[in-house]
């Protein structure tokens, strides 16, 4: 991912010759698709495409970002309802969400968060009688 604050340059990426990396969810034991394009070391404001595979939720969980998915194909199922290409999704930080790929077609987004990205399954605080992380 590039250094958005260190490089005072303008910055080009070709997501279409860019190869698919992984994001491992390790509390869902699945890797999701990703091409890392901008991370900002000084606010944590990130910038990535990510494609969900037809068939997956990313099941209740809750980020302490603020993150925005602008679909660029497929559609994206929400909790709030399903949006399609050109639609742009914004999940204000701290909310329970579920989001993810119809059962019969991939999704992908732009997916751009305002500070560092975190995550909180919702089964995670359920397991934890302390109410903590």
């Amino acid at each position: 991912m590039s250094d958005a604050a260190s490089n005072r340059e303008v910055l080009s990426f070709d997501s279409n010759t860019m190869p698919w990396g992984e994001l491992f969810i390790e509390q869902l034991k699945v890797g999701i698709p990703i091409k890392e394009f901008i991370s900002d070391p000084d606010t944590g404001m990130s910038v990535q495409k990510i494609k969900y595979e037809a068939g997956f939720t990313n099941t209740w969980h809750r980020h302490n970002c603020a993150h925005g998915m602008y679909v660029l194909d497929g559609i994206l199922q929400t909790h709030a309802g399903s949006f399609g290409p050109g639609s742009f999704v914004w999940f204000p930080e701290g909310i329970e969400m579920e989001h993810g790929a119809t059962q019969d077609n991939d999704v992908t987004v732009l997916f751009i968060t305002n500070k560092p990205f975190d995550i909180i399954y919702t089964f995670e605080e359920n397991d934890d009688p302390s109410g903590t992380v």
